[in-house]
């Protein structure tokens, strides 16, 4: 039962040690995140691990500015990657047609999968980890930064170290009811009063507004800035596989 446990107490570490990872605990990360179920056993990813300090430094400014990523020993760009395939399948003479929708939906699952593996063995490790959706943004700079062909989207960024203590005490955000996401047969729609019941239910807190709560929410992730050009960007990674 020990996976289980790993799997409730993780949660999201931002402060670090100033401890390396020794190089036999990174092999073990990433064979756990290769060893994550696959479509079609293609592993349709590809794992960037960043260590040139130029690249770090700009990685966390294009995350909103998120510098405390610096002080992690292990920064990892995860990617949905078709190229790889593409370029066996022409160095056999077959003539390919460009991936579709489809085909990187399939390859951000693939990568993000892969990811996950790698957070839960982490975990079982001693290590901190922190998922940075963020890579989504500032399409140009990434696609430079990384060398990006346009069969390959970063899916999501990994920070990995050892935590310090004070990470350690910060106690793990409660997630909302079973009842309220898991559903039989059907999608489930809740009126306004059941939406409220759960989210009250989950923070417990006394005078607990409700309204501005949503309305700061919205603001932050969907009408903000960065969830803007994170639109805008990935409209333009999405743009060659819409050309299939």
């Amino acid at each position: 039962m020990s996976t289980y446990k790993e799997l409730m107490e993780r949660k999201s570490v931002r402060l670090f040690l100033d401890r390396p990872i020794k190089e036999d605990v990174l092999a073990k990360l990433y064979d756990a995140a290769i060893g994550a179920p696959s479509a079609g056993n293609q592993l349709l990813y590809g794992m960037i691990e960043v260590t040139d300090e130029k690249k770090r430094e700009t990685l966390a400014r294009c995350v909103d500015e998120q510098y405390w990523i610096l002080k992690a020993p292990l920064i990892i760009v995860f990617v949905a990657d078709h190229r790889r395939w593409l370029d066996l399948y022409r160095a056999y003479d077959i003539e390919a047609e460009r991936p579709g929708l489809g085909d990187i939906w399939l390859a951000l699952s693939d990568a993000n999968i892969a990811a996950q593996n790698m957070v839960v063995c982490a975990q079982s490790l001693g290590l901190g980890s922190c998922y940075i959706g963020d890579v989504i943004e500032h399409y140009e700079e990434f696609k430079e930064l990384l060398a990006l062909p346009d069969e390959v989207i970063p899916a999501c960024m990994l920070v990995i170290g050892y935590p310090q203590k004070e990470a350690l005490k910060r106690p793990k955000p409660r997630r909302f009811a079973k009842e309220y996401v898991v559903y039989k047969d059907a999608y489930q729609l809740f009126s306004p009063s059941e939406h409220r019941h759960f989210y009250e239910e989950r923070d417990k807190r006394e005078g607990f507004d409700y309204k501005a709560a949503m309305k700061r929410f919205y603001d932050f992730k969907y009408g903000s800035d960065f969830s803007k050009e994170m639109d805008r960007s990935a409209a333009l990674y999405f743009e060659p596989f819409l050309k299939k």
